[in-house]
């Protein structure tokens, strides 16, 4: 294959350990995200919140009560994907990486999601999961991106491609009645993924991942969203319905709109 040196370096990192974790590509994107995001809060809030960026995120545990949490989180959601350049600038944080690890012609989901785990609370897990077992192309990534250090327990795990392999050959073994019996199966064998804000980390959503409960002392914040290259295959998430072309190239607009002649 004719791949550059740093081209081969990732490729060879995220095949072997099923994950990358890289400073952000673009930190101007990075920090614009964070401040829609406090101006959405506070929007939603209706408070006027004077603390910096970083304690209002990792505090809002004491401004939002638990079981307001569910509502306030998709508010959240609703107001960052009507920002018009929100995806934009999410795609820049890792664009070099995408493109390395997954091509130059790419689709990107519609809608990214916004992961909000309050310290102590058991209402917001991601049970052990792989995104493929329930339909998911196997030439998906997902491009995970937190707004606040995430670490122990407020970071999430994953499964690494070898130990993978070996859950497959006991699977309906290890998988019992329930996502907890399966994570239990495999606790010892899950690598814990620390990731800080500045940096962004892409991952193999083919491998078992999930979190627990966040027993750290701040509320976790984080982002997902996937990509795959437009002309790769699609599970039940399909092009036009989920995914929508980000940078379709003009070789492959003229192809797709090229008819033959009248014979």
């Amino acid at each position: 294959m004719f791949l550059s040196g740093p081209e081969r370096k990732i490729s060879d990192e995220y095949i072997s350990e099923g994950y990358v974790i890289r400073q952000v590509a673009d930190a101007e994107a990075l920090s614009r995200i964070r401040e829609h995001f406090v101006d959405v809060i506070r929007d939603t809030l209706g408070k006027s919140m004077t603390t910096d960026a970083d304690q209002l995120l990792n505090d809002i545990h004491r401004h939002v009560p638990v079981e307001k949490l569910n509502d306030f989180r998709l508010r959240i959601i609703r107001g960052i994907n009507s920002i018009s350049d929100f995806r934009e600038l999410y795609f820049r944080v890792a664009r070099p990486y995408v493109e390395m690890l997954v091509g130059n012609e790419l689709a990107m989901q519609q809608r990214i999601n916004l992961s909000i785990q309050f310290p102590g609370d058991d209402s917001s897990l991601l049970p052990v999961h792989a995104d493929t077992w329930s339909g998911d192309s196997p030439f998906e990534l997902v491009v995970w991106l937190p707004l606040v250090d995430c670490y122990d327990t407020k970071a999430m795990y994953l499964l690494s491609p070898q130990k993978t392999s070996e859950l497959k050959n006991r699977f309906r073994e290890a998988a019992g009645k329930s996502s907890e019996a399966l994570y239990q199966a495999i606790k010892n064998d899950v690598k814990w993924l620390p990731v800080r804000y500045g940096q962004v980390m892409l991952f193999d959503q083919a491998l078992p991942h999930g979190n627990i409960v966040n027993n750290e002392q701040e509320t976790r914040w984080s982002m997902n969203c996937r990509f795959k290259g437009v002309f790769t295959p699609y599970g039940d998430k399909k092009l036009g319905e989920f995914f929508e072309p980000i940078t379709l190239r003009a070789a492959s607009r003229m192809g797709m709109a090229y008819r033959l002649p009248d014979a």
